[in-house]
């Protein structure tokens, strides 16, 4: 079943249930009638096949799946807040904020026009404040819709995690976990993690979306992405994320093959590297900041850096077709030093090492499937840190 099929306040009513232990309790901390908040759980239990609450003359106690979907709904409604949101106010903010436009929310959700029009601007009357404006045939959210939106899609995590843990219990496993892919990690340690996580798990379906950090935290901060695995930030500049270390990483500095630095019988020297063009991430990515640090502290001038891409094949083009040099983790080009296209010449000091790991949202409260997946990150991490 999807949540849009679920009512918010049957399911507010559901979480007092949990929390305070009787319908009669619930129905006066949601206004809702004892038989409405009974025959709204009987529908819930019969869409979800498996009883929320054993009935007990002194009241109800959860089940496992009650306790499940009870903490869900509690995380959700930390995001939701507002006693005026609806399912149906919630879904239109969404897809409108995603799409666009009245049209595109209309065709994503099968909702009509009127009504997305409706919802909208019910909300934001309720809530006293706009949510969008119009630009020609487009819309878009302001400060405040925007910032609605992403605690509705957090809620919508949190919700859609509940249903997919009772299907879990009941042994129907339809769970998935988005990742997000930063250049290192795509090198060697997601691909472990991956195979070790779906040698137990074939059935859970992963997203990786690939990317550098900026087109990844906005989905992962909005709930559409549940990891992010990669180079750390410090300082972490987002209070609603976490970071957790796996490993550290040395960088290189390396050029094609047959380079004139790498024709001589002796390592080139810092200052001698440094006359060369080099091809590197943008500024603010770790790798930029180590390789920086790394000519400040030998006092000598940045090279030029002519060309900015954090795309492993693109960085090898450039270099094989001149000069020019680059500053990357030795597993980011394995497979380019096994062939000989590249050769690697010179590692940065230890203190210049980057530390490689994952970020998650402050909220995350991970399901089981996830918990396992982040083991196996660490896991692969440690697997590497000893090979």
């Amino acid at each position: 079943m999807e949540i849009w099929d679920l009512n918010l306040r049957h399911l507010r009513a559901v979480g007092k249930i949990a929390e305070l232990g009787t319908v009669n309790a619930a129905a006066n901390a949601v206004a809702l009638s004892q038989p409405a908040i009974t025959q709204a759980l009987a529908r819930l239990e019969a869409a979800l096949e498996v009883p929320l609450f054993e009935r007990r003359h002194d009241g109800m106690i959860t089940t496992e799946a009650g306790r499940v979907l009870s903490a869900r709904i509690t995380a959700a409604f930390a995001h939701i807040r507002s006693p005026h949101v609806t399912m149906s106010r919630l879904r239109a903010m969404l897809a409108l904020a995603e799409t666009g436009s009245y049209a595109g929310a209309s065709q994503e959700t099968g909702l009509s026009l009127p009504s997305i029009h409706r919802a909208v601007n019910d909300l934001a009357l309720a809530l006293r404040r706009p949510l969008v404006v119009r630009r020609g045939k487009f819309v878009i959210t302001t400060e405040a819709g925007t910032s609605l939106a992403r605690e509705f899609r957090l809620a919508q995590v949190e919700l859609e995690a509940g249903i997919s843990e009772i299907q879990a219990l009941r042994g129907y496993e339809t769970r998935s976990i988005a990742i997000g892919a930063m250049p290192l990690s795509r090198a060697r340690i997601l691909p472990l993690a991956v195979a070790r996580f779906l040698a137990r798990r074939p059935q859970v379906r992963l997203r990786i979306v690939e990317g550098s950090r900026a087109e990844l935290v906005e989905p992962l901060r909005n709930g559409s992405l549940d990891v992010i695995v990669g180079g750390l930030r410090d300082p972490l500049l987002e209070s609603d994320l976490v970071q957790h270390p796996l490993f550290n990483d040395l960088p290189a500095i390396f050029s094609r093959a047959r380079h004139p630095l790498a024709l001589g019988d002796r390592s080139p020297t810092l200052a001698e590297i440094g006359r060369y063009p080099f091809t590197l991430p943008p500024r603010g990515t770790p790798l930029r900041d180590s390789f920086e640090r790394y000519f400040d502290a030998k006092g000598l001038p940045h090279p030029k850096v002519p060309v900015e891409s954090g795309s492993v094949m693109m960085i090898r083009q450039v270099m094989m077709g001149g000069n020019s040099l680059t500053l990357l983790s030795p597993d980011q080009v394995k497979l380019e030093l096994e062939a000989g296209w590249l050769t690697e010449l010179a590692r940065l000091p230890d203190e210049f090492a980057r530390k490689i790991g994952m970020t998650t949202r402050a909220s995350l409260r991970p399901t089981e499937v996830q918990s396992e997946f982040f083991a196996d990150l660490e896991a692969a991490a440690g697997h590497e840190a000893s090979a």
